[in-house]
């Protein structure tokens, strides 16, 4: 399948490769804490969910001095999973979930203090960003957001790479946008 790619992988890769003393070798990994939120409201975690219930980490992953573009991944059973947002098959929005190495389908969900589970979706695109929120009733939305160690936050948004409907297949499992932490923009 020919993939045609849009601008903004340019963007991404100018900001990857621009930063002052940027090293392509390997730095400690920095984690970054993953939550949803709402303005006068409390912060709730995000955690991955198998088929049983089990909760897993997610995190996202800064391993060089440049912060713009973190991966976001789910720890599982001490693997790092990747987090992708699925192909929408009849779905109001598009599923965020992460995938094993054999095609297993975690769920990204958030947890309320009072434990209520609330799903993790992307809930509109501007351009080729998903905008991706926790979502309680179906009526009120939670940003979703990586916190450093040192407190600056990126939102977590979905990125697509190409104006194809699948962005690529990861273990058989149908992809559209990458889920990436990204500096807070008008987006």
């Amino acid at each position: 399948m020919k993939t045609k790619f849009i601008p903004i992988t340019i963007i991404l890769f100018t900001v990857l490769f621009s930063f002052e003393g940027f090293s392509q070798e390997k730095t400690k990994e920095i984690i970054w804490h993953v939550k949803a939120f709402k303005p006068n409201a409390k912060i709730l975690k995000i955690k991955a969910f198998d088929a049983k219930g089990n909760t897993y980490n997610v995190k996202a992953i800064q391993n060089s001095d440049q912060t713009s573009l973190l991966d976001v991944k789910a720890f599982v059973k001490g693997k790092k999973l990747p987090i992708k947002m699925l192909v929408m098959k009849g779905e109001k929005y598009y599923p965020v979930k992460a995938i094993g190495t054999d095609g297993t389908i975690y769920g990204i969900k958030a947890i309320t203090e009072e434990g209520l589970i609330l799903p993790v979706k992307g809930v509109s695109k501007s351009g080729n960003i998903v905008h991706i929120r926790a979502i309680y009733n179906d009526s009120i939305f939670y940003n979703v957001l990586a916190i450093s160690p040192k407190g600056n936050a990126n939102v977590v948004k979905g990125i697509k790479m190409s104006t194809e409907e699948i962005e690529t297949t990861i273990n058989g499992i149908e992809v559209f946008a990458h889920i990436k932490a990204i500096p807070q923009s008008n987006y």
